[in-house]
Formats: structure tokens, C-alpha cells, sequence
């Protein structure tokens, strides 16, 4: 496959210090406003903000003094990619604090939903977000002129995915399906039939794009940083586990405020979450480096044919991972529902008491992390979330800052601005970062 070239404006070299602003405008059915903010002195970069200006949400607050059975369609209203997720860490929580194990059913169900949003978050990235950049287009759209198969191929697997959720959840976005103890309904032999025929016709398309992502031009980098995610002893990480991370470290979700403390930065109204006081990446990419061996043996054979050694320290192999993942949550999806059988009841009642219980799962960017104080009537007094885009933040300032430096600051404005932009969108933290809407304001000194 061809790839256009990116445009290359000629260098400029820089003898003057200067100061560029990339400004995020807010766009439909996002709330917030990100900018980047790089000074530069005689071609180095002497000072970098990543600015992320998000009204307060306030959703921990609206979770207060509700009663446990709310809590699920709440919090899937914080993110329309990302529902499931939210849904998961809620669910898993609240159980802890009522001591009750919803059973193999429900565990397994909750696995295939999961799959879904994987999948569909992940095509969205890869072929609408993510491809245009690594292939020299402005957008999506633009990239579908020369390439429409691909733009399509991405569209299918995202309703694929899409369908997944609505199979349990009743709808794709902010799904009403999940609750406490398990699911409120479950889907007929006949729907699962048909949604394992879908599955197995897309596998194959899959597996390719894990090749075709691999044959993207990406750049060649290799940058220090910490990759963490939920550690499963027997299977690839998504619901449960340990906390991992690459320097060694090892506990339970329980003590996540141990290790990982949020703070407030003054440039910025989103938090940055540090490891133990240094930035730390969270992800797909962290997934893998952490866990290629708990890869059936058949996908980590794929794996091998790119040519990609994982833990890999290439934050833009990240693209790659999310297809690998892609792959993996479709066979995984496919596998589960094949050996399905339609339960007594698709939940377990449950007892409400009072107590504080904990939840963290993989959302497809990374570990989402709940934590809820419930009173014994199960309302909830006190709510703590910590998404992965926050967690991700302060690396994504790292990343900024060594790999411009290495990029070379003596380049044009546009070229710094849209390798700055291809290094945000990498770590697909929100769609308002990730879009190819980006406006660019800049003065010089």
C-alpha cells in the first residue's frame, strides 16, 4: 500500500525564541477545551503546558445520597464511547461492599459487553482519528477519498462492536442493561446465534488490520516511561485483577491511593495522577507490554508476523495494540457466546449494607478506577472516580516535551503543530483532543 506523504513546509531555522498556542475549540457533544503551549528559545523548549479546560462534571456529586440501583445509569452518562467501562467499575464496587458474587453467568456476560466497547472504541480511533495522521491526511473524510475500503472497514467494526453492547445493554450508547448483580435481561439463543455468525465473518478482517496497522509509517522513537494495568493470573486483563506496573510494582485496587495520588495543576482543570510521583501511561500499549503472554497463542503468532516486539517503548505503537485488541475481543467475544446458555435469572438479589468498596477494569483507554462509600440503606455518601485520561496527562506532557525536542524545534510552525497534535491524538484521551478539528494560534517573541 501507498501512503501519501505528509507536506513539508520548508524548515525554518529559528534564531529568536518564539511561543506557539494550539487551541482545541469545543466541539458537539464534548465538554471541554484543551490547548498546547510551547516556548522556545534558539530551538529548545524551554517551557510546555498541555492546557485542558473542562467544566466541572460534577458527577461524583450527583452520585451522593443515591440509591445503589441509580448508579449505573449514571455513570454511563459520562462518556458516550465509553459507557461499559463506567458501568463495570460501579457494578464490581457496589458488589464488594455487598459481599455477593453474581456468578460465572454474569462474569462471563460482563466479559463479552466489555469486548464490545473495546472493539468499537478502538476501530473509531484507529481508522477516524489515528489513520489520517500516520498517512498524511488533514481528516477522515479526506483519507476516504483514497482509501474508502479502510474508512469502511473501521465503520463496520464499530457497529460490530456496537451491537455487542446493545446484545446485553439494551442500547449502544449509555446502555440501561447492566445492574447491580448482573444484567436486567438476557438475550435470546437465536440473537446470540446470529450475533456469533457476525463475530466469526469479522475476524478475519481483523486479523489484517493488525497488519495493516503494523504498515503504517510510524515513527521510530523509544521513550522512557512506566506502562500499568490490571494484572490477571489467567487470562488477558478486562475485569479483574492486580495493579501492575513495569518497574516491578504489585497491589491490589485497594491500595491504588497508595501509589497513585491525583493533583491539580495550575494550567490545567483536569487532574494529573502521578505513580508514586512520577507520570505513568495507562492504555491499550501498557496493556500489552504487561500482558502479550496471556495472548491465546494463536493471536501472539499474529503479533509476531509485525514485526513488533512488545513491551515495546513506542508510544505510537499504540495503534497496534489497539488492533491486536480488536482481534483478541472478537475471538474472545466469540468464543464465550458460543458455549452460551440462557440463565435462571441473568442477576442475583442483593442485600444492601454499608461499607466502602473498590473497582477498577481496563476501559479501552486505559484503567478506570471507582471507589464508593454506601450507607446501609446502599445510597451512596461518597463517590471517587479516577479516569484514564486523567492518569494519562502528565505522560502525555513528557511525551510532548522529549519527542518535539527530538522531532526538532529549528522545523516550521505547522510541522511542530501537527506532530504535537499526532502525539496527543495517539493517546486518544478524549474526543475533543482527538479530532482533526485542532486550530492553531501563534506568536512570536
Amino acid at each position: 500500500m501507498q501512503h501519501l506523504p505528509l507536506p513539508r513546509p520548508a524548515r525554518n531555522i529559528m534564531t529568536e525564541s518564539r511561543r506557539i498556542n494550539i487551541n482545541v475549540p469545543v466541539l458537539a457533544r464534548v465538554e471541554g477545551e484543551g490547548a498546547l503551549e510551547l516556548s522556545v528559545r534558539n530551538n529548545h523548549l524551554e517551557d510546555l503546558k498541555l492546557r485542558i479546560y473542562e467544566p466541572p462534571r460534577l458527577f461524583e456529586k450527583f452520585l451522593e445520597g443515591r440509591s445503589y440501583d441509580e448508579v449505573a445509569d449514571i455513570v454511563a452518562r459520562i462518556c458516550g464511547i465509553c459507557p461499559v467501562a463506567y458501568q463495570m467499575s460501579a457494578v464490581h464496587a457496589i458488589e464488594q461492599v455487598f459481599a455477593c458474587d453474581p456468578g460465572p453467568w454474569v462474569r462471563a456476560m460482563r466479559r463479552v459487553i466489555y469486548c464490545g466497547e473495546w472493539i468499537e472504541s478502538h476501530s473509531l480511533h484507529i481508522h477516524l482519528l489515528a489513520a489520517p495522521d500516520f498517512m498524511g491526511y488533514s481528516s477522515a473524510p479526506e483519507m476516504a477519498r483514497d482509501y474508502p475500503e479502510e474508512v469502511r472497514r473501521g465503520l463496520r467494526l464499530q457497529a460490530l462492536g456496537n451491537e455487542l453492547i446493545r446484545l446485553f445493554g439494551g442500547r449502544s450508547v449509555h446502555p440501561v442493561g447492566v445492574c447491580v448483580g448482573g444484567f436486567h435481561h438476557a438475550p435470546t439463543l437465536t440473537q446470540v446465534a446470529q450475533m456469533c455468525i457476525k463475530l466469526q465473518t469479522a475476524i478475519d478482517e481483523a486479523k489484517a488490520l493488525i497488519s495493516w496497522a503494523a504498515s503504517l509509517e510510524i515513527p521510530e522513537e523509544s521513550l522512557a516511561f512506566t506502562s500499568v494495568s490490571i494484572r490477571h493470573p489467567d487470562e488477558y486483563p478486562m475485569n479483574e485483577g492486580r495493579l501492575v506496573s513495569s518497574t516491578g510494582l504489585d497491589f491490589t485496587i485497594e491500595e491504588f491511593e497508595e501509589h497513585i495520588i491525583e493533583h491539580q495543576v495550575a494550567h490545567s482543570t483536569a487532574f494529573h495522577a502521578l505513580l508514586d510521583g512520577k507520570p505513568y501511561l495507562v492504555g491499550p500499549l501498557a496493556r500489552i507490554n504487561l500482558n502479550s503472554d496471556l495472548l491465546p497463542s494463536h493471536i501472539a503468532d499474529v503479533v509476531r508476523t509485525t514485526g513488533i516486539s512488545f513491551p515495546s517503548q513506542n508510544m505510537f505503537h499504540s495503534i497496534v495494540a489497539r488492533a491486536i485488541e480488536i482481534y483478541f475481543a472478537l475471538i474472545e467475544a466469540k468464543n464465550i457466546l458460543e458455549e452460551y446458555e440462557i440463565p435462571r435469572s441473568p442477576y442475583i438479589d442483593v442485600n444492601p449494607q454499608s461499607g466502602v468498596g473498590y473497582g477498577c477494569t481496563e476501559a479501552p483507554r486505559g484503567l478506570l478506577w471507582h471507589r464508593y462509600e454506601l450507607n446501609n440503606k446502599g445510597e451512596v455518601v461518597k463517590a471517587t472516580i479516577v479516569p484514564p485520561t486523567s492518569q494519562n496527562q502528565a505522560r502525555i506532557e513528557d511525551n510532548l516535551r522529549d519527542s518535539l525536542e527530538a522531532y526538532g524545534l529549528d522545523r516550521s510552525d505547522d510541522e511542530i503543530r501537527l506532530h504535537g497534535e499526532k502525539i496527543i491524538r495517539n493517546y486518544d484521551p478524549c474526543i475533543s483532543c482527538s479530532t482533526h478539528f485542532l486550530k492553531v494560534n501563534i506568536q512570536r517573541q
